[in-house]
């Protein structure tokens, strides 16, 4: 019996669950272990194991602090110089210091072995769980090493990107043991249609060396040691890198206009920039910067999926956590068997996001020596972005609804998960984007459409509602012309078809339920799967208790 508390005294807390940290984020995800270990990264478990305990330990509450004090841009120092800094909270530079020194930006290219492109990825998803703004400049610096290293002058650059180190000084990259990469593509008229930008790049007398004059309207991570631009040269739009500081140790000429007002991501800063005459090097050949970055644009397009699979893993062990501690009509939460319906949907759909974004990451690890798998991930990062990335918007808030009110504000962790959900379906290509992308591959690289029914053909004869819906893509699939304004409905069922052979292939339990709830129909809401099913198995299953 409690207490009986002063006769003024009105608070008392009852029934509320007890704090979400400290938890294993390694520990506690079974789909997570089991992704690893089928794609072939089991000799990078420990470093996942050590990570795991710290993203769900000291990066989880840090989190909430570099989230709550915003970056601030401050133009000119006290002089009157011309300075263009950007000042975090102290928490940004642990995170980012944390991820560097541990692999989530460089883990594959320094340990270029089987399984080190899933391991990093792995690692990458654990870090998005804890904070997800840090994991743009992390994002950004891991896909711009391929880049760089097209150019034999910016060696330098690439080993230090890929360095297991964060040094958050303003010098030049000679004077740092390793840096972050950003990227500026997007202008105001043009946004995704990067071919109408308008920055100019001058030939300079040095070979590869030009003069940048314009603007970008999206300039990410301003801080970076440098960025990836495009620019237009006399062959065309081309690819450069434009670094913070130059060689002899002097601010390259560019102003920082402004910070974004974001709706989320609210750690890290994202800007507008001018060019004043910016010095840079061009990497790869004048005329082909789009298919200069192409492999980059992978690259980051996989890790807006694992950050939405991340997201969707952490707003699902949120509400579970609480329904198994919070009490209502005489029961938890997690016993009332509607609660339980939803929950239980809510964790499949997790485990066909996380399961599915594993599985690209494994063709992306298997693209140097499989042709087949790099058609496959060429094509399936376009289609996993998109629906992943469409499906966690609407994931995390039916986790708040489970929460309630107390889901609603800020000491929960929700809120910003919230914000933060729709940010990496419009980051590198919103989803019309991605969608023309994929018929565009399609019609036009027919060696995607060959590893993509490959791959949904693997799992044939598995399950008769799977075969049932294969059979309709394959003829879809096989069709002579695709419609524009067909693309998100192809995409969508081609996505959700690649998530239920993901799970068959990985001989997941809930592989039947997806199938049966996500194939013959469209998407609805959650919270609909037959009474008849193991409510509990799909609970314990998805998050340990405690």
């Amino acid at each position: 019996m409690l207490p009986q508390p002063p006769p003024f005294e009105t608070h008392v807390v009852d029934n509320q669950p007890p704090p979400f940290g400290e938890r294993d984020l390694w520990l506690d995800d079974q789909v997570l272990q089991q992704s690893v270990a089928r794609e072939g990264a089991q000799a990078f478990t420990s470093v996942l194991q050590q990570y795991g305990v710290l993203a769900g330990g000291e990066l989880y509450r840090i989190g909430f602090d570099a989230n709550r004090q915003r970056p601030l841009l401050r133009t000119h120092d006290a002089q009157g110089n011309r300075i263009d800094s950007v000042d975090f909270h102290p928490a940004y530079h642990r995170l980012m210091a944390a991820a560097k020194t541990r692999g989530v930006a460089g883990l594959s290219w320094r340990s270029p072995q089987p399984g080190a492109h899933v391991a990093r990825a792995a690692l990458s998803y654990l870090h998005h769980q804890a904070e997800a703004g840090t994991s743009c400049p992390l994002t950004m610096t891991h896909a711009a090493v391929p880049v760089l290293r097209q150019e034999p002058a910016l060696a330098e650059w690439a080993s230090k990107a890929a360095a297991p180190f964060y040094d958050a000084r303003d010098l030049p990259i000679g004077d740092k043991p390793g840096i972050t990469v950003g990227m500026g593509m997007t202008e105001k008229q043009g946004g995704s249609d990067v071919r109408s930008n308008t920055t100019l790049a001058t030939p300079l007398a040095g070979e590869g060396e030009y003069s940048l004059v314009g603007h970008k309207w999206f300039f990410s991570a301003p801080m970076s040691d440098g960025w990836l631009v495009l620019a237009q040269a006399p062959g065309g739009l081309s690819c450069f890198l434009m670094p913070r500081r130059l060689a002899c140790g002097r601010r390259n000429n560019f102003h920082l206009m402004r910070l974004k007002d974001k709706l989320g991501d609210w750690a890290n800063a994202s800007s507008e920039v001018e060019f004043c005459g910016a010095w840079a090097r061009r990497v790869g050949d004048e005329g082909r910067g789009v298919a200069t970055i192409i492999e980059m644009v992978m690259l980051t397009r996989l890790d807006c999926m694992l950050g939405s699979a991340a997201q969707m893993r952490m707003a699902l062990a949120q509400a579970l956590h609480h329904a198994r501690h919070r009490r209502s009509f005489g029961k938890r939460l997690v016993e009332h068997p509607l609660m339980a319906n939803v929950l239980s949907d809510l964790a499949i759909e997790s485990e066909a996001a996380t399961t599915l974004a594993m599985r690209v990451a494994g063709a992306v690890d298997a693209a140097g020596h499989d042709p087949q798998q790099a058609a496959f991930a060429r094509i399936a990062t376009a289609i996993g972005k998109f629906w992943i990335c469409k499906r966690a918007p609407a994931f995390v808030n039916e986790t708040q609804e489970c929460l309630g009110g107390a889901g609603y504000v800020e000491e929960s962790m929700l809120p910003r998960l919230y914000r933060q959900a729709p940010l990496n379906s419009i980051w590198e290509g919103s989803g019309n984007v991605q969608c023309l992308d994929v018929l565009r591959a399609l019609q036009r690289e027919p060696e995607t459409r060959v590893a993509l029914q490959a791959e949904l053909q693997q799992v044939a004869g598995r399950d008769t509602g799977y075969d049932d819906a294969l059979d309709a893509a394959l003829t879809q699939l096989d069709g002579t012309e695709l419609q524009q304004a067909d693309a998100r409905s192809l995409v969508s069922a081609i996505a959700v078809l690649l998530q239920a052979a993901a799970l068959l292939r990985a001989g997941s339990p809930l592989a039947a339920g997806f199938v049966q709830t996500r194939l013959p129909r469209a998407a609805g809401v959650y919270g609909v799967l037959p009474a008849q099913v193991n409510f509990g198995e799909i609970l314990e299953r998805a998050l340990p208790q405690g």
